[in-house]
């Protein structure tokens, strides 16, 4: 009998109902085959999997984390001899398909942020409150990730993205190098539970409400390497100011729960960040490159991009000449740009308040925190003069005024030198907010033109999108 059929009556059984109709879900990174399977009221997937150690890992997890009350799919039925098993339908919006439809010019809205924060709440429910009586006996491949799973993820990567890519490297030192790198990642508490693929395309979102799925390679393992894999998710594309506040976030949510020395673990982060990035670029190559699924590819662009800012910011304690040299190689090669629809690109958004101390102090809509703040006071005030009371910063003769009876030449050249240092160590790191306020008496007059003459500086550079919002003025304009 089919497993298609075998499935509806799987699911007729569980329902009550005729399995009216079942159609195959488009296929993952797995071997894998999912099915939706629709009756009169009822609906629910359907599953096949030919591996029996990882079903058993799956449904018995499943049964573990719905018993805890966390938001997975409820198993409703089982075929154990047939692989088969029938789970919840979660629906078709993933993290990663929200997070496509909202996201504009590279921007990350509150909204998102919002939703990602959520799901850094329920994590650690995961990993620590659901882990205490979870049966690691049930795990596979390993129960935990330690040394060897770690040297299974290094080799992953060096024998189907390097060598497949033809990036050059020495096999013995790449190997030493790898032993060195695993010895420090080992250093950090792995007595956790591990999800091993913790990523938007594996959160559901229903009802409002982050969804977790595909769990079936869970192990013992470390906090940092799940949230790695949230945070680094290649094509998700985070923003590092993002990246940072939800790092952030995530610490106050463990914190909690169990005792952390915040320093030592953003220290051992990066490593995790690093060996997640690999596993991923390894997957990248063995799909892509051997099993020639074109869309694997794609990712590419966006992991080297990924890896560029881990090479350029981050200084590990220990040495691994060898690996740095190697993962340089890649950064470097110009037919890895390549693959993708295009190279990313990355717009900066520069915020320029003008305002009146009075009334306080701007808001930072991007969620950051706000920026730099100038105090305009100890220029000469036009405002003081009659004449001039009632024009702004933007009229002819207020320009005129601070251009030739003020040392506003010299606050303005300081203004650029410091904002243009941030700019340019921003979109190294593909920062996209950053936020600069003016400030004087009544916000009208040398915010104002300072706030115009910033503006007209930044113009002249590449992928800078520019708003200007003159809040005594009531005025808020875009400039690209």
């Amino acid at each position: 009998m089919k497993k298609e059929q075998r499935l509806i009556e799987l699911f007729e059984k569980w329902s009550g109902e005729r399995g009216d109709s079942i159609n195959p879900l488009p296929p993952s990174g797995s071997y894998r085959e999912y099915y939706r399977i629709l009756g009169r009221t009822k609906t629910a997937i359907g599953a096949y999997n030919p591996d029996k150690k990882e079903n058993i890992a799956f449904l018995t997890f499943s049964k573990h984390f719905y018993d805890k009350n966390l938001n997975v799919p409820k198993i409703y039925d089982e075929d154990n001899q047939n692989d088969l098993y029938l789970q919840q339908d979660l629906g078709d919006i993933t993290l990663f398909s929200y997070l496509s439809a909202v996201r504009k010019n590279g921007e990350f809205p509150i909204e998102l942020m919002s939703f990602y924060k959520k799901v850094l709440d329920h994590l650690p429910s995961f990993q620590i409150t659901a882990s205490r009586d979870l049966n690691y006996d049930v795990c596979y491949p390993r129960a935990k990730f330690d040394k060897q799973s770690m040297m299974w993820d290094l080799s992953y990567f060096k024998y189907y993205f390097l060598k497949l890519a033809k990036i050059s490297f020495d096999e013995q030192h790449l190997e030493d190098d790898f032993h060195v790198f695993t010895d420090y990642l080992l250093q950090a508490d792995s007595e956790y539970f591990l999800y091993r693929d913790f990523q938007s395309r594996n959160i559901m979102i229903n009802g409002g409400e982050p969804y977790f799925i595909d769990y079936q390679g869970g192990r013992k393992g470390a906090l940092h390497y799940d949230l790695a894999s949230l945070l680094y998710d290649a094509k998700a594309d985070i923003p590092q100011q993002v990246r940072a506040e939800l790092l952030d976030h995530y610490i106050m949510n463990v914190s909690k729960i169990v005792p952390i020395n915040e320093k030592e673990f953003v220290q051992h982060f990066f490593g995790f960040v690093l060996i997640r990035i690999l596993q991923a670029m390894g997957a990248y190559g063995f799909r892509g490159f051997y099993e020639k699924k074109e869309h694997f590819l794609k990712s590419i662009p966006f992991a080297l991009k990924n890896l560029e800012w881990i090479l350029n910011t981050v200084k590990f304690p220990v040495e691994t000449p060898a690996l740095i040299t190697a993962l340089q190689h890649v950064v470097e090669s110009k037919e890895l740009q390549k693959y993708g629809d295009s190279k990313p690109v990355y717009t900066l958004k520069v915020t320029i308040n003008s305002f009146s101390y009075k009334k306080g102090y701007p808001s930072d809509d991007s969620g950051n925190g706000g920026g730099f703040v100038f105090d305009c006071r100890a220029i000469h005030n036009p405002g003081r003069y009659e004449q001039y009371k009632m024009l702004t910063g933007k009229d002819n003769e207020i320009i005129e005024f601070l251009r030739n009876e003020s040392d506003m030449d010299e606050f303005l050249n300081n203004v650029y030198s410091l904002v243009d240092q941030s700019v340019a160590n921003y979109q190294k790191r593909y920062f996209t907010n950053l936020m600069v306020s003016f400030g004087c008496t009544g916000g009208r007059h040398r915010s104002v033109y300072c706030a115009e003459k910033l503006a007209q500086h930044l113009q002249e550079k590449d992928n800078i999108k520019i708003q200007i919002n003159h809040r005594e003025l009531n005025i808020q304009e875009e400039r690209n």
